[in-house]
């Protein structure tokens, strides 16, 4: 198994999600006491979310490359950041450290088109649900159309990121009320729900509604197993 480099604590409350399913997923496919080869540089959120806030994302950046080049130098053999948000620096990071970065966009991209959608809900934090890499990555990589809620609504779900999820706070009251805005993307097409946020699916479960969803967390952290299981000569 090659040794997965991330970068978390974007919040901790999801970067544990991926250390579990990593390890389940690692585990599952090669029995016995198996477990991911992984290693974490897990950031401080409070900095991360301020500059988050402020849109200053030159500093930011600065902090998102200072991780990646100290997993680049514990040996990583790719990246996982685990954020939709801070995919902005995937390049960037590419770039900088010399190592792949295993992109969320596209393990959620991937699991829309083997389900045959055209066109997907992104609910995610105000800078990502804004953001045009995210979409353009979805449209241009696999022919997904991407559409994201209105201003209030994306208020709405940042507010219950940022101020609920990542402070592991989870209130029926705010499921419910995200669960109407996916009905609402899902009244103007969407066929599915891309929880492009982490923490999302701490809330929000199959279980919760009718309409499928694709869970970032879960998809890229499979997705980090299957890379780190093939072999060199498959690349």
């Amino acid at each position: 198994m090659k040794l997965i480099g991330l970068i978390g604590g974007t919040s901790w409350e999801s970067t544990i999600e991926y250390y579990r399913i990593l390890n389940e997923t690692a585990a599952r496919r090669l029995g016995g006491l198996s477990s991911a080869e992984c290693l974490l540089y897990s950031l401080d959120f409070a900095p991360v979310e301020l500059l988050l806030r402020e849109g200053k994302w030159d500093e930011l950046g600065g902090i998102m490359l200072d991780a990646g080049r100290a997993v680049a130098r514990g040996g990583a053999s790719f990246l996982l950041i685990c954020s939709n948000t801070l995919h902005r620096y995937a390049e960037a990071l590419e770039k900088e450290t010399g190592l792949p970065v295993l992109h969320i966009a596209d393990a959620a991209a991937s699991d829309a088109g083997r389900r045959g959608f055209t066109r997907v809900g992104l609910l995610g934090t105000k800078p990502l649900m804004r953001s045009e890499y995210y979409p353009r990555r979805m449209r241009e990589g696999f022919g997904i159309d991407v559409i994201v809620p209105g201003d209030d609504d994306m208020d709405s779900v940042n507010r219950i990121i940022f101020d609920e999820l990542c402070r592991g706070i989870l209130r029926d009251e705010s499921r419910t009320a995200v669960l109407g805005i996916m009905d609402a993307l899902a009244a103007r097409g969407a066929q599915g729900i891309v929880l492009g946020c982490t923490e999302l699916p701490l809330l929000i479960r199959p279980e919760h509604t009718e309409l499928p969803l694709m869970d970032t967390t879960q998809l890229h952290a499979e997705a980090a197993v299957d890379r780190a299981l093939e072999p060199e000569t498959a690349r």
